[in-house]
């Protein structure tokens, strides 16, 4: 086996992770995992030894992603069996309900933040390989992300979502509605 090969081997576990957070379904993320795989030792001789192996693996997954859901896009989409039993499931521990709560507001987001927190947040990448892995300057980057920690703060922490999780259009609603309401009289901080 090259020693490329072994690298690759050695980065599957972050690119499952990774896959199974932008996929959301095991078999799916598994399938994306498989397709990068074959794709970068079908073309393990373009990588440069002095490059860096993850964010060029990376690179291939994004690819592979934006092709998946352009496909989907072109043939609908569909819902597992799986998925739908989720549904009715109550949670039983308040961690638990954030955590669902935290997903799905995750998967809200538009593809392009949700992707750029999951490459920050949960593979700790730096922005500059975020950029190179999504193929845009590193000030769009740090936008995506900023603008995502927002819109995810402002569907986490809204005091009326009723027991849901905010859509980013609520979000930016309620973002818009803050800025504009006008400043509380002095002394009245007390009775807000």
């Amino acid at each position: 086996m090259h020693a490329v090969h072994t690298r690759i081997a050695d980065e599957l576990p972050r690119l499952r992770r990774y896959a199974r957070a932008l996929m959301k379904d095991p078999d799916r993320a598994d399938d994306l995992v498989q397709e990068t795989v074959v794709r970068a030792l079908s073309k393990a001789h373009l990588w440069k030894p002095d490059t860096d192996l993850r964010a060029w693996l990376f690179t291939l997954m994004h690819n592979q992603y934006v092709n998946a859901i352009r496909s989907a896009v072109r043939r609908g989409s569909h819902s597992s069996l799986d998925a739908a039993l989720e549904i009715g499931r109550p949670g039983n521990q308040t961690e638990h309900l954030e955590l669902r709560d935290f997903r799905a507001a995750l998967e809200r987001l538009p593809a392009e933040q949700r992707e750029v927190v999951l490459l920050i947040g949960l593979e700790g990448l730096k922005y500059e390989e975020v950029a190179e892995i999504t193929g845009v300057p590193v000030g769009t980057v740090r936008s995506r992300l900023s603008r995502a920690r927002e819109t995810l703060r402002e569907m986490m922490d809204a005091p009326d979502r009723g027991g849901r999780v905010r859509t980013p259009a609520e979000a930016d609603a309620g973002r818009r509605a803050a800025r504009a309401a006008p400043a509380a009289p002095e002394g009245a901080a007390g009775f807000l």
